[in-house]
This record gives structure tokens, sequence and C-alpha cells, in this order.
């Protein structure tokens, strides 16, 4: 079986990797410059370096290794769009033809286009399932009365934000929004909120989109997270789950306890 792979940055395309070298999969990769770790290419079969915006180069080196089937995970720095981008005359007419720019729209139009170019692209989490955040308390400590509330009127907000397709991320405290994930990405959210809060604690809500693609871009977290909530003085993070991935999440959860931080995993059939 032979898998075409776009990866981004992060640990996802190397555990991605990592798993189908256990089951025999031939990777044939593609990454971004100044996005995608150098080190992947050594975990792979063919590795060839893109920038964003080669639609044709991409669509050529998966058809020359004989790909018919790939997936796009990692992450892209949104503001990679204002630097390293070179978009071909293929990525130019796509981007005419799509006429927006949320990242949803984009990205779905885009795995569009791959299938029109005989490419058809797979889910994320395929073959790695186990990186789904169960549903849950995690953590020893769950959410307090206050932070119940948060998590319930934060929850609706945050989908009321990702109907717009701005962000999957908002922090709240006493009811009231800090922050609102932007172009700066969930850490600098994370950070913006917990100076806002000014030690009295607040709440992360990170969420799928309504119209979420669920093939791609998922809401991610992980140890970086935990550890910038507990340097913003965040007390509780709350994921969706089944529509989010959870990186290292037994050493997320030692990280929370350590800190006293909960961590709960809902679905929208527990908001009132």
């Amino acid at each position: 079986m032979k898998i075409g792979l776009i990866a981004g940055g992060g640990q996802f395309p190397h555990l991605f990797a990592k798993k189908a070298a256990q089951k025999g999969i031939t990777l044939v990769a593609a990454g971004f410059v100044s996005e995608t770790d150098p080190s992947l290419a050594q975990e792979v079969s063919e590795f060839q370096w893109l920038y964003l915006g080669q639609v044709s180069r991409l669509v050529k080196y998966f058809k020359r290794h004989g790909v018919d089937e790939a997936v796009m995970l990692g992450t892209i720095q949104k503001t990679s769009i204002f630097k390293d981008i070179r978009p071909d005359f293929k990525a130019l007419a796509f981007i005419l033809k799509t006429g927006k720019s949320h990242d949803d729209s984009i990205l779905t139009r885009f795995a569009d286009l791959m299938k029109t170019q005989g490419i058809d692209i797979r889910p994320s989490t395929f073959l790695l399932p186990e990186l789904v955040s169960p549903a849950g308390c995690w953590t020893q400590r769950s959410l307090d009365p206050a932070e119940t509330q948060d998590a319930y009127q934060g929850w609706r907000l945050a989908k009321a934000v990702g109907k717009l397709d701005i962000g999957q991320c908002i922090v709240i405290s006493n009811g009231t929004v800090l922050a609102v994930e932007a172009i700066d990405g969930t850490d600098a959210t994370i950070g913006r909120g917990g100076k806002l809060s000014q030690g009295n604690g607040c709440v992360v809500i990170k969420l799928s989109k309504p119209r979420q693609d669920l093939r791609f871009d998922l809401p991610a977290t992980g140890c970086d997270t935990l550890r910038t909530m507990a340097a913003s003085g965040a007390t509780a993070l709350v994921l969706e789950a089944g529509k989010s991935l959870s990186f290292d999440r037994e050493r997320m959860i030692e990280l929370a306890d350590t800190h006293n931080i909960a961590i709960v995993a809902l679905a929208e059939t527990d908001i009132p």
C-alpha cells in the first residue's frame, strides 16, 4: 500500500510515519519550506520540498510515484501566507474559483481539487484513531461550578466563532470572553486570555467548527498547550470528544494534575 503525505509541522507527521512503517505502508511525502521538520525525510520512502501554493508540482510528484490516496496533516502557520508562498497557475486558478480565504473552505476545496486529479484525500486519523480525544474528565480534578458554567457558555460562543471560520479556541472567565483565536494561533490566544484574567483563572475551550471537514485540521492539543496554560494561569481545558486530537495524552494529564488544571472532553449533547 502506498500513501501520499502532505506534511506540515509538528509531531503528527512523525507519528503517522511511524505507524505507517509498522503497517508496511510506503509513504511518499511532501513537506513545506519553513514549516515541515526536515528530519521527516529520513522516515519516509520519498520526500519532496515544496513552497505553499505549488499545487501542480505536488500533483506531478504524487503521480510520478503512483500515489492515488493521500493525507494532509501537521500544522501550517497562518502567517506563512504572507511569506513562504509561491502559487503556481493551478493554485491561482483554484484561488479565483474558490473565492474564499477561510481555512475550512480552502482545505475542503483543495481536497476536491486533488480528487479531480485522481488523488483521494483520506482522514488524517485513519492510521491513528487513538489520537482522537475520548469523552469524559481526564484529570484528578473536574470542573468546579464556575468553570462548568464558563464551559457551557464558552462552548456556544466558540461554535459561533467557528461558524464564521475565524478560529477554534476561545478563553473565557466568569462569563466574559477574554480572547478569541485568530491568525496568531492557540498558544498566543491562551497567553492573551491569561494576561487579561489578571490571576483570577480562566477556561480554555478548543472545539471543531460546525462545518469542520473531519478529514483534516481537527483541533489539536498537547503538552505545549498545558505548559502555556500553566504559565498563563488557566485552570481548565475543554475539548470536543470525538472531534479533536490530543497528543501525548498521558503526559498531558500528568502536567495538568501537577498544575491542578482540569481537562474535560465534552460532546454537543452535554451542553444544556
